[in-house]
């Protein structure tokens, strides 16, 4: 293997060297100015391309002061420089190339209005900065034909795709992409740039994520994420487009899915549907590794079961492995200054298996004992989800929102779980085994109605809104049990007990804000919100009797209350929204009205919590690449009705939780800074950051194990809880011609955390600080090969408050490789290569693994379709274990993944673009034609 890595560091060293030769270093400086005032024009785009076909060779923007350096390295001696600004009229020269060159004053003129179905036709200008908007040509990159456009932000400047398809654009993270401003499915990222093809997409647009209100008054957002708009080629925004695909392998594993997007101008329809066992959510169609499922749980969100999910759409229930279908449809639709509505519809049908494995050390303050755990899990899930967003324009001042949501969900599981207690000297203490099956029922309507009305010019605004949110969970749950306890005084409990839980919950929100403007910058805001909960929670407990042979109602075990909260929140402000100083500073006062009703235990409560809390930012923004700014927020956590209920929960008969009703609501503080620049003449980003969350009034469990190391937890309220993080993300990129992109980035990162808690009136504390830097490398030659290694260190460390605890220190090492091969033509090959190693993990859990995925591909019917094998866990080693500490145990867990299978499968695309977008246009659809 280090062979192999060898070998590989070798070849990319040997490309980047002989990509040298014949090539001549160059250097362009000049200035550009108005050419009506001549004042400097900051931001203005700056290009070389090739006389031939345009390629694109490198390119900068200018300073404050209207001055460029142009730098690259080509074989070329003649090519031409292009100058552009927003706004004015583009120009260009061809020139000598030389070592060094001066160039005159360049003068632009200012653009007179563009005549209607005039175009300024071969101005391909590769970025352009508009206000708040960075905008990228997505055909000045080169990339390969069959390219997504995933692919093509991966040579964007300051953008960085990590292997889940999490997109970072100057280290802020992207949290939604729009096509033609409307939203494509979902806000998932992943959706459009791996489902959408480069061919179609004519502008990258990235702008800082905006609120509602941000959108309608044209504020800037805070800068913290950002959204992608792909806005589509004008003679591809009339037709449709799909992609159909589908594999089988050993093992039955299988895969299908397809999708297909019709587009009329502004009007978009989308269906989509899948169906495969290998833990995939059949959203990406990306053309190597697609089909290679999920192997370390890594871009989605996992439940404990088996399963997964995208947004708010469930696949299963957890880790495991799991077989899920998906049918669903999208629509979008506007009309500038009328209308924009776009919605969707999902249904997900999924099963699930899981096997685990968890080895516990809990912590007492005189010793510790020991728990082994296995545990096996099947179960179903049926999921229908709906969504819109309905926007109208009034006028030109006034716009309402609609945004209605339906989501109703089916489950049932069966839970098969064995656990041993041992001492410190391996004595066995006590056991319990159970089984336990569910049946369950989820619906969950929200909706928001919101009115906002420009009152002038200057960006004073009115908004009301009325908002919703309508909950019913219910379940039927049978478990029996067994729990044994060994030693001086042995003795055996049974357990067949009938669960009925009916709960609702409805929340009724209603708010309005003003903004008075004091002048262009600054402004007043006054706010006000009364939200209404009111949950209604009743849980039957029965026992089964051997004498009647029926289920009894047990009442020291049920409930049946009403937990109801009232909300008054008023809030001032007052900020700016200058161009290169932006702050807001809000302060609200939280008064909540508690209360809870018990009508079978007979108990009750009600408390009144009043806290005044504050809210800043600060962004000062430093010419066009750099901005510093500040975050303080501070939010208000109410107790929940299991923590607050002072009833007895004996599902786990080895842990028994109660509530406690007088525990205080958790006020949790947090500081963020940051600090980001792009320079566009090196092609070099840094981000780097930092934040602490500090838990004020923290709820945290106080356990007491007796003798026979059963446990009955409650909770308490504790200051001293904190967590904090830090971090730096460092990359460059270096292009030569069309001939190799090199982009490597550097990322190194720590936290650190306080955790405390009670046990057996003892309290205990945990101080964790771990450091992770990561390093990765991005090497395309020619676009015929794809290098792309990575390297991630993990140094753990966890020191406890108790002398007879010591303290834990471990090491985890993850190296990945992913190799693909372009050529030879129409061939594509694949390799991605993982290797991990997770120390101190205790015996009987795997602590190191190579997972190795292969596939190769043939593309045929000029690449509309794609026959492929792959190899998936070739080595067959792939492992789920981890090791997790907290303020009173230390774990390890290991869990069911995907094991070796081999697949071959066939992709084929379509699509027929122009006129009405119907297929007799421009020659019918493009579907493997010869």
């Amino acid at each position: 293997m280090k062979r192999f890595y060898t070998n590989l560091v070798f070849i990319a060293l040997f490309f980047s060297l002989t990509s040298s030769f014949a090539q001549s270093d160059f250097l362009v400086k000049g200035k550009i100015v108005d050419a009506a005032t001549g004042n400097p024009i900051e931001a203005a785009t700056v290009y070389a391309e090739t006389l031939k076909d345009s390629t694109l060779i490198t390119y900068t923007i200018t300073n404050a002061e209207g001055a460029f350096v142009l730098e690259g390295k080509t074989a070329y001696k003649k090519v031409r420089v292009a100058f552009s600004s927003n706004g004015y009229q583009s120009k260009s020269q061809e020139i000598e190339l030389q070592p060094s060159i001066e160039l005159k004053t360049i003068e632009l003129e200012e653009r007179v209005q563009q005549l209607a179905g005039i175009d300024v036709v071969g101005e391909r200008v590769p970025i352009t900065i508009k206000k708040d908007t960075l905008e990228f040509n997505a055909d000045s990159f080169k990339v390969r034909p069959d390219a997504t456009v995933e692919d093509v932000l991966k040579k964007l400047p300051g953008v960085e795709v990590d292997s889940d398809g999490k997109i970072t654009v100057n280290g802020k993270e992207v949290n939604q992409v729009l096509v033609n401003g409307q939203v494509f499915f979902s806000t998932d990222p992943k959706v459009a740039t791996k489902t959408l093809s480069k061919d179609v997409i004519s502008k990258i647009q990235i702008t800082n994520t905006k609120t509602k209100e941000q959108e309608f008054v044209g504020d800037e957002g805070d800068g913290e994420t950002k959204t992608i708009n792909l806005t589509l080629k004008e003679d591809k925004n009339k037709g449709y487009m799909g992609r159909l695909s589908g594999g089988y392998g050993t093992d039955d594993r299988y895969q299908a899915n397809g999708l297909i997007n019709y587009f009329n101008d502004t009007k978009r329809i989308s269906v989509l549907g899948s169906s495969n066992n290998i833990n995939n959510p059949g959203f990406s169609f990306d053309e190597i590794y697609e089909m290679v499922g999920n192997a370390r749980g890594g871009g989605f969100s996992f439940n404990r079961g088996g399963g997964f999910a995208i947004g708010d759409l469930s696949f299963g229930f957890g880790q495991g492995i799991t077989t899920s279908s998906t049918l669903g449809g999208s629509f979008a639709d506007q009309e500038k200054g009328k209308y924009k509505i776009d919605g969707n519809y999902f249904y997900a049908y999924s099963d699930s298996y899981n096997d685990e494995k968890i080895a516990r050390e809990n912590i007492l303050p005189d010793g510790s004992y020991f728990t082994d755990t296995e545990t096996s899990f099947v179960g179903t899930t049926n999921s229908n989800q709906g969504s819109a967003n309905l926007e109208f324009d009034v006028d030109k001042t006034t716009r309402i929102t609609i945004q209605p949501s339906l989501s109703v969900n089916t489950t049932n599981s069966t839970n098969t779980e064995n656990t041993v207690s041992t001492d410190e000297d391996g004595n066995l203490i006590n056991s319990s085994a159970s089984f336990q099956t569910s049946d369950g029922f989820q619906r969950n309507f929200r909706n928001r109605l919101e009115v906002m009305k420009k009152l002038d010019t200057l960006g004073g605004y009115v908004r009301v809104y009325f908002e919703n949110n309508n909950r019913v969970n219910d379940s039927e749950s049978l478990l029996n049990s067994q729990r044994s306890i060994f030693g001086d005084n042995p003795s055996e409990q049974l357990q067949d007990q009938q669960t009925l839980v009916d709960n609702a919950n409805n929340s009724y929100e209603l708010g309005a804000s003003y903004r008075y403007k004091l002048n262009k910058d600054y402004y007043l805001d006054a706010r006000y919100s009364y939200n209404n909960n009111k949950q209604n929670n009743e849980r039957s407990v029965s026992d089964f009797d051997e004498v009647t042979g029926d289920y009894v109602y047990n009442s020291s075990l049920s409930s049946d209350f009403d937990f109801k909260v009232n909300k008054h929140i008023p809030e001032v402000g007052v900020g700016s929204n200058g161009k290169k100083f932006r702050f807001n500073f809000r302060a609200r006062l939280e008064q909540i009205n508690l209360d809870n009703q018990d009508f079978i235990q007979s108990t009750s409560l009600a408390k009144d919590y009043n806290k005044l809390l504050f809210n800043s930012y600060a962004n000062y923004t430093i010419g066009n690449s750099k901005r510093l700014s500040a975050h303080y927020n501070s939010n208000l956590n109410v107790p929940s009705v299991t923590q607050l209920q002072p009833v007895p929960n004996v599902s786990n008969p080895l842990n028994v939780i109660v509530g406690n009703p007088n525990l205080d609501p958790e006020i949790n503080h947090s500081i963020y800074l940051n600090y980001n620049d792009y320079n566009w003449k090196d092609r070099t980003g840094i981000f780097m950051y930092s934040g602490i969350n500090m838990e004020e009034d923290k709820i945290v469990s106080n356990t007491t194990t007796d003798a026979n190391f059963i446990r009955t937890t409650t909770y308490q309220n504790v200051k001293g809880n904190y967590n904090g993080w830090a971090g730096i993300s460092y990359s460059k990129q270096i292009k030569k011609d069309s001939l190799y992109t090199l982009k490597f980035t550097i990322n190194p990162f720590a936290n650190f955390s306080k955790q405390i808690g009670f046990t057996n009136g003892s309290r205990l504390e945990a101080q964790s600080f771990n450091v992770n830097p990561r390093i990765g490398l991005l090497f395309n030659f020619k676009e015929k090969f794809e290098f792309e290694p990575e390297y991630r260190l993990g140094v753990n460390s966890t020191k406890y408050n108790l002398d007879n605890v010591d303290d834990i220190n471990f090491i985890t090492h993850n190296v990945s490789l992913k190799l693909t091969s372009f050529w030879p033509e129409n061939v594509v090959w694949g390799n991605d290569i993982t290797y991990s190693y997770n120390g101190n993990l205790g015996a009987g859990f795997d602590k190191d693994a190579i997972f190795w995925n292969m596939s190769l591909g043939l593309q045929m019917f000029k690449k509309k379709a794609t026959l492929k094998v792959l190899a998936y866990d070739l080595l067959n080693q792939n492992i789920n274990t981890r090791r997790t500490t907290g303020q009173d145990f230390i774990q390890d867990f290991q869990g069911t993944v995907l094991k070796r299978y081999f697949m071959g499968s066939l992709t084929i695309k379509f699509d027929s673009f122009g006129g009405n977008g119907g297929p007799n246009k421009r020659g019918g659809p493009r579907f493997m034609r010869f």
